[in-house]
């Protein structure tokens, strides 16, 4: 028996990565300017590689880690990766009360995107084409996030961004948050529903 004594419980893995929730966004960190970070299909190096990442790569959204938390699970373009949280540290968002930037919402059945950037936001869709939004209320939860946009003095977009599973319905892509996008213009109002990513590569 340890009589007067403090037991300290050491996790050799990235602080950051667990104060956080996921989806979160991370950047390729000790990787060197002439190697390249893996991706692979599996949390193991025995696991075939399906894809890098380069050294000085940003914004790539980790969506859960696997049951060691050594390794992150990231998306590609058609499905789902692995790499090792080693070589991967959190990014730094500028304001924590915030919704984190850059951020894409799309959907399918009809296709439409809403895409967050540091300076600005945009619709598009293949009607439409890009169209610039001002954000006009944003708000942030542990479960996720809130937005208005103003498109024109006629037209407002809310999306409302929570942390869960979703599909596009045409990849294996996971995605780590779904959203309802509810739109109010005068030619009628709709509800549509999509996935939304941190990723951008």
């Amino acid at each position: 028996m340890i009589r007067g004594s403090v037991v300290f419980l050491i996790c050799l893995c990235p602080m950051g990565a667990l104060a956080q929730p996921f989806p979160a966004s991370f950047e390729v960190s000790g990787v060197a300017a002439n190697d390249v970070l893996n991706v692979r299909s599996e949390p193991s190096t025995r696991a075939d590689v399906v894809g890098e990442l380069g050294p000085f790569t940003l914004h790539i959204e980790v969506l859960g880690l696997s049951e060691d938390k050594k390794w992150g699970k990231i998306g590609m373009p058609e499905g789902n990766g692995w790499v090792s949280m080693a070589y991967l540290n959190p990014t730094e968002q500028d304001d924590p009360f915030a919704v984190p930037r850059p951020l894409s919402c799309l959907g399918t059945e009809p296709f439409w995107s809403v895409s967050l950037y540091p300076r600005g936001a945009e619709y598009n869709s293949p009607d439409t084409g890009a169209v610039p939004m001002t954000v006009t209320q944003e708000a942030v939860a542990d479960q996720g996030y809130l937005i208005s946009l103003e498109e024109g003095p006629t037209l407002n977009r809310t999306l409302i961004i929570t942390r869960e599973a979703c599909s596009d319905g045409m990849s294996d892509r996971a995605f780590g948050f779904s959203t309802r996008m509810f739109t109010e213009a005068p030619d009628g109002n709709s509800a549509l529903q999509g996935c939304c990513t941190l990723d951008h590569r």
